[in-house]
Order: C-alpha cells, then structure tokens, then sequence
C-alpha cells in the first residue's frame, strides 16, 4: 500500500465524525529537502498522523501547527528554512539547507479532493490536483481552493476567479501530459496566487511474466513499494494465490495469448522470467508490439543477447519510445546472487528507469536530486 492509499484509508475511517482530520500538503521547497512537493500527512484530532511531510524533524511541529487549524478551522501555510544560522535554536535541527513550505487545511465537507485522489487509484488513472497555497489582493481565491483534472474527464474545482481558473487550468492540462509537478505563482487583475499543481500518477504497473520461486520475494517488495503486481503465467500451479497472496491479479496464461489476456500499455514495467527460452521468445515477441516503460530480462548477458538478435531476425517491431534491447541481466549492480538481492537489484533498477537516473551512488551525484517521479502515489 502506498502513502497516499494510507492516508486515504485513513480519511475514510472520519468520515462522519464531528471533527475532520487536517491535511497536511508540502506544496513548494527549494534548496536541499528529504520530501518533495506532494508529500502529505493526515492529522487527526486525536494527534495520530499518517504519512510523512519529511524524514522525521518536521512532523512533531507539523502536528502542533496543526492545532491552531483544528481550532480556527482557516487553512495555514507554514514555511521552514533550514538554511538559517539559527536552524538548531528552533528545536528543529534540520540541517538540510532547504526550505519547505506546507499547507494545513481541514478536510471539512468529505474531503472532494481526497475522493479525487481515490479515484485516479482506484481507476489507475493520471489526474492533475491544483491547488491554492497563498493569496493576496482582492482575488477571489483563498488557501485550500483546488482544480482537478484526470484523462478523459472535464475539469472541476473550487477556484472562483475566472481568470485565476484559466490560467491554472491551462497549466494543469501541461502537467497532465509531461507528468512533472510545479509550483507557481500568479498575477490577476485583483491580486496574486500561489499554486502548487501536481501530477498524480496510480502506483506502478508492474507485470512478471513467470510465477517461480525466485518471482516470489519480486512481487512481495514491490508491493512493499505500493506497486500494483500482476503476475501470469501459463503452468498449472503457479499464478496462484497460494504463491502469491498480495498480488493484485494472477493470470493463467500462455505467451502466444499475451495480447488478449493481459492489459499492457504506455505505463506498465514488465520482466519476463519465465526460466524457458522459447517462452521468454513468445513474451518477448508481444512485448515489443508495446511501448512499455521498462523491460527486465532475466538471465546472463548472453542469453538476453542471443533472444533479441532472434527477435531482430525475425523483424519483430519496436513500439516507439521503446529501447530497442530489454534490460538483461536485470537489476543494479549489486553483486545479488540470491532471489532476494536480485528482486531487491531490480526493484531499484525500475525507479531510476522511471526517473532517468543512472542508479550510481547518491554520494557522488551531481545534477540535482531527482522531482517527484510522475507524482506517483
């Protein structure tokens, strides 16, 4: 389960109390910061929080911010600047030499952007979640108004100015395509906003085509990640409940009957592992036809080779956007030589994949750490 679908369950666990939660929202950071923009905590009256706005030194203060929105029920916007000489007097000790900005607001009236939320995981769709952090001027927008968006569905929200509403929507649709979250601010003709629009992403798809031992400790960690897991394979016994019991859908299925049988498009990870040679071909051979993010190939170096100079033989289509050869051996080079290092290799490939990262050590990077990937949730 991701953060999001915690903090989710949560909220649904208030509802129809007299007291709603407050949402905490990271909505703008610059410099150095361990969370991103999206990051959220729920807070609830009786001070149980779920999710997290950094790695641990905000979150005391943040329920003590938290408080004073209970008690006024007016959202509240709340800087911290680790950048300052005096970063330790405040008690804080951060030490990251960045500044974050979060937004405390109570989800009175179930919560409509929570529902949204909900729903672009419930139906593993893209969505855009804009949303006012700051206002000044007579503009008739205030801290906690939202617009949202998702594929194929028309925009709604709570922002009242005409002309705030355009411009954030025209923006929101960018976010949509390109997937990458901003924070921004904007000059009407009665004042001044702040918006922070994210891009919502479902969990990652991931589909293992091959049900062995060594799928096993794979799809438990990427559920650990919140991914959702299919799992198919063909042999009777294998995509089983009884092997896999957090996976989100086991198909029974040959590689020949791929394409009917099992949804794949521009988003889905794959990894093909089927332990047979002609089966991983048939896989292969579908998954070309798909403009997947990822593929994983299990095996040596060679084996990978000798399957994709067979599928160049045969003139098997590369979707576009597609790299021409999978991933094979799969994994970060971590020296794995058990199930476990190779799932755990492998489910750290896929995020820097995701990212377009190289995986190296964080110690020596240069470019600056990576957004939010996709605002996946």
């Amino acid at each position: 389960m991701t953060e999001l679908e915690r903090i989710i369950e949560a909220f649904e666990r208030t509802r129809g109390e007299e007291t709603p939660p407050v949402l905490a929202t990271v909505v703008r950071t610059s410099g150095s910061t361990y969370r991103r923009p999206g990051a959220r905590m729920l807070i609830t009256p009786l001070g149980q929080t779920f999710g997290c706005v950094s790695g641990g030194c905000l979150e005391r203060d943040v329920v003590r911010q938290a408080r004073r929105v209970f008690d006024s029920g007016r959202p509240r916007l709340v800087t911290y600047d680790s950048t300052a000489d005096d970063d330790i007097r405040w008690g804080l000790g951060l030490g990251c030499n960045g500044t974050v900005d979060v937004l405390l607001e109570t989800l009175r009236g179930g919560g409509p952007q929570m529902e949204f939320l909900s729903g672009c995981l419930r139906e593993r769709r893209d969505g855009v979640l804009a949303k006012v952090f700051a206002a000044a001027g007579e503009i008739a927008a205030q801290p906690g108004n939202c617009l949202w968006l998702a594929e194929g569905v028309a925009a709604r929200g709570t922002v009242a100015d005409a002309q705030l509403h355009a411009a954030v929507l025209a923006d929101a649709r960018g976010v949509l395509k390109l997937g990458e979250s901003l924070s921004k601010s904007y000059e009407t003709a009665s004042g001044r906003a702040e918006v922070f629009i994210e891009a919502v992403r479902p969990p990652v798809p991931l589909v293992v085509f091959g049900g062995g031992h060594d799928a096993v400790p794979l799809v438990r960690f990427a559920k650990d990640l919140g991914w959702h897991v299919t799992v198919v394979d063909g042999r009777p016994g294998h995509a089983s409940p009884a092997n896999f019991p957090r996976a989100d859908a086991l198909v029974p299925a040959r590689p020949e009957s791929i394409a009917e049988r099992v949804p794949l498009d521009a988003r889905t990870v794959a990894v093909v592992m089927n332990h047979n040679y002609l089966d991983d071909l048939a896989t292969l051979r579908c998954l070309r036809a798909v403009p997947l993010k990822y593929i994983g190939l299990l095996g040596p170096k060679g084996r990978a080779e000798r399957l994709v100079a067979e599928l160049a033989d045969e003139g098997a289509a590369v979707a576009g956007g597609q790299a021409a050869c999978p991933y094979g051996p799969v994994g970060l080079d971590i020296g794995a030589d058990t199930p476990e290092g190779v799932a755990l290799a492998l489910c750290a490939e896929v995020p820097a994949v995701l990212a377009r990262r190289e995986g190296a050590f964080s110690r020596e990077r240069r470019a600056p750490p990576p957004a939010r990937a996709g605002g996946r949730a």
